[in-house]
């Protein structure tokens, strides 16, 4: 049985860690059951965003009106679109051609499954066929995750969409006349504003009260406003049964407050209900790997699981979905892999920053005003328009409109900002500098310590570390859209801040 340095399973940003290993000398093993390249890359945030920028511009035209141009859109080549994406996508392939030439490295192409300690065996994807048996000295599990696929009745004999699917073999060769979402999560909310940008009649179907609930209330109340002039929007509707009708399918809705039932009609179906992990495809259990409840490896700080020299990155770990999050796991992970064991640096994740590139757009980084009372913060919250810096007026937004962005930020009692949170034109770019502040100022530790357990971040910090302070301080580019996020802090209001009374005290 071959013995393998280094096994990393997964080649998205499981490719960090196993470069690493490769310069070092080592001998390493790769398993990857799909397109080199992961999910990023091969079915969804990079094709993903090469359909959405002719969707914001299909938006931005309408919107012109506004600002009094007219614009009309004369037709959509939906070929030149796909040619794009495709070559975003087709990098797999030199990917796999340049990793197939590398010494030191074995590609298997197929599913790995844990058998024994350390052992793994790599099947065909239908597990007919064996490609080899072998034992690992370390392990990055950097398997992502799968679409979660709800108990919905004849839900496989009709047939559906995910976005494995839909970047592979039931990619359309139109856009759909008809389409029915189901989630209202980020895919769900991205998925839908290109199909209906398109032309496609969306109908979008969430379970829960609204739209995109790990955002703020208000910013899903815009979304589901905005997404109601271009498609049906149904909340609180859960689906329990398709059936097909000729062409179209049906969807039986199931109201979770009322219990009533209705029926939508579609195209095509598309389930975007959220992820699920894959370690049970994996086995990992039979090398005495642990999951939580929900299935998701579980890892400590260290990116370390219950296994020695097994560690987890990823979507793999369940948390924070993000490929950006995966590469800065992979950075820690390929430290404490190759680092001495005093040298291992701890994962932070207080300020995971993400965007939802649907429209408008959302930008979010840290906590909501919710989690921030629910974690015992003594807060104070901002919100300002669009329509209140002249930029924004410049692009159309006028007080008192509903499609009027805003940013919202949250902040402790003492100036240190906990979360920042955009909806509108250019919100990713918008909420970034807020990623900065919130890491900016923790580097206070003299270098000859780092040898020491890692500090907490608000134990090292300087004073002003991750306050709005340099925000305060700083000149903020005129006119421009900085004024909505910069000139927020003049409007913090209290939520929950408890007043100190100096009262004098004559017990004495």
């Amino acid at each position: 049985m071959e013995n393998y340095d280094l096994v990393v399973i997964g080649s998205g940003a499981g490719l960090n860690v196993l470069n690493t290993g490769l310069q070092m000398g080592l001998k390493c093993a790769l398993i990857e059951d799909t397109k080199l390249g992961g999910t990023c890359l091969t079915r969804g945030c990079i094709p993903s965003k090469v359909l959405v920028h002719p969707a914001d511009l299909i938006r931005e035209a309408q919107h012109a009106s506004k600002v009094g141009v007219e614009f009309r859109v004369e037709r959509i080549d939906w070929d030149l679109i796909a040619k794009r994406m495709w070559t975003q996508i087709d990098e797999s392939k030199e990917m796999e051609q340049g990793l197939s030439h590398v010494p030191n490295l074995k590609l298997y192409r197929g599913v790995g499954e844990f058998f024994g300690d350390y052992k793994m065996e790599v099947k065909s994807i239908d597990g007919k066929e064996s490609f080899g048996k072998f034992k690992g000295e370390r392990f990055v599990i950097a398997s992502g995750s799968r679409s979660f696929i709800p108990p919905i009745d004849d839900l496989e004999e009709i047939g559906y969409v995910t976005n494995r699917s839909f970047f592979g073999e039931k990619f359309p060769a139109k856009p759909w006349n008809s389409l029915i979402i189901i989630g209202g999560g980020v895919i769900a909310a991205e998925f839908a504003h290109i199909f209906s940008a398109m032309g496609t009649d969306v109908t979008i179907v969430e379970m829960l009260p609204r739209l995109v609930a790990t955002e703020e209330p208000e910013i899903s109340a815009l979304l589901e406003m905005s997404f109601g002039k271009h498609m049906t929007v149904l909340v609180n509707h859960k689906a329990v049964k398709v059936r097909k009708d000729g062409n179209l399918k049906v969807v039986v809705l199931e109201n979770a407050k009322t219990g009533e039932t209705k029926e939508v009609k579609g195209e095509e179906i598309f389930i975007a209900t959220g992820r699920r992990s894959n370690a049970d495809i994996l086995n990992v259990e039979k090398t005495g790997v642990q999951t939580d409840k929900r299935g998701w490896i579980t890892t400590n700080q260290y990116l370390e699981t219950n296994k020695k020299n097994i560690w987890c990155i990823g979507d793999a770990n369940g948390r924070y979905q993000f490929r950006h999050k995966a590469n800065y796991e992979a950075e820690i992970c390929n430290n404490n892999i190759f680092s001495p064991k005093e040298h291992r640096k701890s994962v932070d994740y207080s300020a995971v920053p993400w965007a939802i590139f649907t429209y408008p757009q959302i930008g979010h980084v840290g906590m909501t005003e919710k989690e921030a009372i629910e974690k015992g913060y003594e807060i104070y919250v901002a919100i300002k328009q669009y329509s209140t810096v002249a930029k924004g007026y410049a692009m159309g937004f006028s007080n008192n409109d509903d499609d009027d962005g805003f940013v919202k930020l949250v902040v402790d009692k003492s100036y240190r900002i906990l979360g920042a949170h955009v909806v509108g034109p250019h919100a990713a770019i918008l909420v970034q500098p807020f990623v900065y502040l919130m890491n900016s100022g923790f580097t206070c530790v003299l270098p000859e310590s780092s040898g020491e357990e890692d500090i907490p971040k608000l134990s090292r910090a300087c004073p002003e570390g991750g306050s709005f302070m340099p925000i305060y301080r700083s000149m903020v580019i005129h006119p421009s859209l900085n004024e909505v996020t910069g000139w927020a802090i003049g409007s913090l209001k209290p939520v929950n801040i408890k007043m100190e009374h100096h009262g004098h005290n004559h017990d004495h």
